[in-house]
């Protein structure tokens, strides 16, 4: 049976933020919730989320995830004692297999590859992820013997001039077998330089005991980072929007600047899709093939056809773009925006909760909300669709063919009929019969002798 524990207590003083350390984002999903998606892909028998600062919001922000079982650190005495603290809620089958695997909130992007390589080292013993540094300060030092074998590991605070010049570092991140773990913590100390209780300290009574430690080293360098600034979080950040990248241009995907790009979710392309730079993706996006999309556009849980175009600065929530359509500049669709195959949306048109038929144009600064449009419409500029009236919503239905002048306001609920044109500066309040022209515009007059207001003295 395999245990994951993870570590999630930490005041993460040094964020300076009333949010806890480990609900902090990165590419718009927080840390802990990395560790938790990574963690199941092992497919483990129980997870365990120590917490201690801010357990409550904690516990809130995974409230719908019933899978996880929720520990108190507190007060907090180091690693070895918010493991303690998971003790009476692990699984334990009493089978020489059985392991805890021990991860960080703070330390979410070790990928399920090098947690698998991981249990795979243990070999029936423990394994523990290392990592050789240039710089180690400040971490753990990995002390092996003659042969090669891991020995202990020594703080970097309590460690020897000798032990300082070892490269290769603890990331922390341990596999253990459950019932000797458990021993393990009863027997560790907090006779050290900061007076805590390190898990790290198993290690070496691993080795009294004869069983045997390995190590595994993690696939990229990221991976062990972990985040206690803002700084830190910034710096990652941009280390994980660059692998995300990388994987998109692996897959096809043309990116114009790597190094401008950003997704908060999954972001599934066809083949030939381009995206300019700045662009932001959020939630689940799906671009198929020959989908091109514009400079600094944010697209969230949309689906965009094959051969669209979102134009630069454009915005789309939840909205769908059938083939060969094209939206923006500067457009926004709202939620259930759907705009049709080979339809057009213009410069500063706003929809929302609309239905754009095929081949249908709403060019320039127009507001369609709450309406069913059908194919072939034009919807001329300055149009609205009244869908409020302070209360209550009500649609708008434009049939095939029609043509919606300039100016426009059609007072929902309203009907305009199929090939019904609407003349400039139209009022609409009732229906607008088919093949007909509708026109609300009030006579032109123009009044003789009539004068500016000026300013008096």
């Amino acid at each position: 049976m395999l245990n994951i524990v993870i570590l999630a207590a930490g005041l993460g003083k040094r964020m300076q933020s009333d949010l806890p350390k480990v609900l902090h984002p990165i590419a718009g999903k927080p840390m802990l919730a990395h560790v938790i998606d990574n963690a199941r892909q092992l497919h483990p028998d129980r997870i365990v989320v120590v917490v201690g600062h801010g357990a409550e919001l904690v516990r809130e922000a995974f409230a719908d995830q019933a899978d996880l079982h929720f520990v108190i650190q507190n007060p907090q005495h180091g690693t070895g004692h918010a493991v303690q603290q998971a003790v009476p809620a692990l699984v334990d089958a009493g089978q020489e297999n059985d392991a805890t695997l021990v991860l960080y909130g703070d330390v979410p992007l070790v990928q399920a590859a090098t947690l698998r390589s991981l249990l795979d080292a243990r070999l029936q013993g423990m394994a523990v992820l290392t990592e050789n540094l240039g710089d180690p300060t400040g971490y753990g030092r990995i002390v092996r013997n003659a042969d090669g074998e891991v020995q202990r590991i020594v703080e970097h605070k309590d460690a020897s001039a000798q032990e300082h010049t070892i490269t290769e570092v603890n990331t922390g991140i341990l596999v253990a077998p459950t019932a000797h773990l458990k021993d393990w913590l009863l027997r560790i100390t907090n006779n050290n330089a900061q007076g805590e209780y390190y898990l790290t300290d198993i290690v070496g009574l691993s080795v009294s005991d004869g069983v045997s430690v390995h190590a595994a080293h993690p696939g990229a360098a990221w991976e062990t980072l972990g985040v206690n600034s803002r700084a830190q979080q910034a710096q990652l950040e941009r280390l994980w929007q660059a692998e995300l990248a990388r994987r998109l241009l692996e897959e096809g995907v043309t990116l114009a600047d790597p190094a401008r790009f950003d997704l908060r979710g999954e972001l599934r392309c066809g083949r030939d899709v381009f995206i300019d730079v700045g662009c932001v993706f959020e939630g689940q996006v799906e671009l198929a093939d020959g989908v091109h999309i514009g400079p600094h556009c944010v697209i969230k849980n949309s689906r965009i056809g094959a051969g669209a175009r979102i134009d630069a600065y454009s915005h789309l929530e939840q909205a769908v773009v059938d083939t060969q359509a094209r939206v923006g500049p500067y457009a926004r669709l709202r939620p259930l925006a759907h705009i049709g195959a080979g339809a057009h949306v213009g410069n500063f048109v706003e929809i929302k909760k609309t239905h754009l038929g095929a081949g249908s144009k709403a060019n320039h600064l127009a507001y369609i909300g709450d309406a069913t449009v059908g194919e072939r419409v034009n919807i001329g500029a300055g149009t609205i669709t009244c869908n409020y009236d302070g209360v209550n919503k009500f649609e708008t239905i434009i049939e095939d063919d029609a043509f919606i002048g300039s100016d426009s306001q059609l007072v929902a609920p309203v009907r305009v009929g199929q090939g019904a044109t609407l003349g400039a500066g139209t009022t609409l309040t009732r229906d607008a019969p088919a093949h007909q022209l509708t026109i609300t515009r009030v006579a032109q007059t123009t009044i003789s002798g009539w004068a500016r207001p000026t300013k008096k003295p």
